[in-house]
């Protein structure tokens, strides 16, 4: 099996749903613009910055590769395949219905930053959702908690500078109870919390777009 088989990265991607275990083992920092057209969200730019560990792997593989070498392409397109096989990490409501998302990102790409990985990609919805009076919310996060996934601040989500409509974003992070946290962290790699437990959902932060 090739070297970034083994990644940490893509052993999260591909094996979280049924060998991973809970309290975060790696870690996503997320930010995300917003993206919209004639009015209507089409969609969201994401940008994954990995932590060191879990960078590691994918940074050797990738050498000394300068940016837009086949390498990087390669590697980009391996790790984007699994986010795609997890639905993005990512669900979006309205009116207590999730909304669909195209099958295939728009643009996606996989880079340097020091001594961390960093994925981005623009995730499409599959239909243009109207924002004037209406409020969505959507969160991404790993099902099993193995991999903590989140914006350091709330302005990390937001619409481009452009963007004149009337919505206010906001950031909720839950704060689950004792025994949830105890439960968490008392699991190893070799332990999987129940999948009706949700229990990444339990962390994941809730992120609101209300629009007048």
């Amino acid at each position: 099996m090739k070297r970034v088989k083994q990644c940490a990265v893509l052993m999260f991607l591909t094996l979280l749903s049924a060998n991973a275990g809970a309290h975060p083992h790696s870690f996503i920092t997320i930010t995300n613009q917003l993206v919209v057209a004639d009015g209507k969200l089409t969609g969201m730019k994401m940008r994954w910055v990995m932590d060191e560990l879990t960078s590691a792997d994918l940074l050797y593989d990738a050498g000394k590769a300068k940016p837009g070498d086949e390498v990087w392409k390669k590697l980009a397109a391996e790790v984007m395949a699994n986010v795609l096989g997890q639905h993005y990490f990512t669900e979006f409501w309205h009116d207590g219905k999730k909304v669909k998302f195209e099958n295939l990102p728009t643009a996606y790409g996989l880079a340097r930053q020091g001594h961390q990985a960093v994925l981005t990609f623009t995730l499409p919805l599959a239909t243009p959702q109207p924002l004037a009076g209406q409020t969505y919310t959507f969160s991404t996060f790993d099902p099993t908690y193995y991999v903590d996934m989140s914006y350091e601040k709330d302005g990390d989500v937001a619409f481009g500078p452009d963007f004149k409509g009337a919505c206010k974003v906001s950031v909720h992070t839950p704060k689950p109870n004792e025994d949830m946290l105890s439960y968490a962290q008392s699991l190893d790699k070799a332990d999987a919390p129940p999948e009706d437990m949700d229990l990444g959902k339990q962390f994941a932060q809730k992120v609101t777009i209300a629009c007048q």
